[in-house]
């Protein structure tokens, strides 16, 4: 299915482009460049397609600098916003894995 319909269908949505909007990294092309280097895995498997496309409900392991997030994707944005909208986008279950 081509990238349009994805976006118009609004029910997934390219990988670099959801970290960026979650606020996960600083650009879009840090986040491209994050998946490519297998930093981030998808369900458990590891991602390595920054296209990769990311569905409500899938769970992210993200491999940062300051340590390892576990992320759980509840929505899309279409423009980056303000770190007050970071929460309609993801769950950080972060905290919840080694409970």
């Amino acid at each position: 299915m081509p990238a349009d319909e994805d976006r118009q269908r609004g029910d997934r949505q390219r990988l670099d482009r959801w970290l960026w909007h979650a606020r996960v990294v600083r650009t879009r092309a840090a986040a491209a460049d994050l998946v490519r280097s297998g930093h981030v895995r998808l369900d458990g498997a590891r991602v390595t397609g920054a296209a990769h496309a990311v569905r409500v409900g899938q769970v992210l392991t993200v491999s940062l600098n300051a340590g390892v997030r576990i992320l759980r994707v509840r929505g899309f944005a279409e423009r980056r916003g303000d770190a007050t909208s970071v929460s309609e986008l993801l769950d950080d279950i972060t905290d919840d894995v080694g409970k």
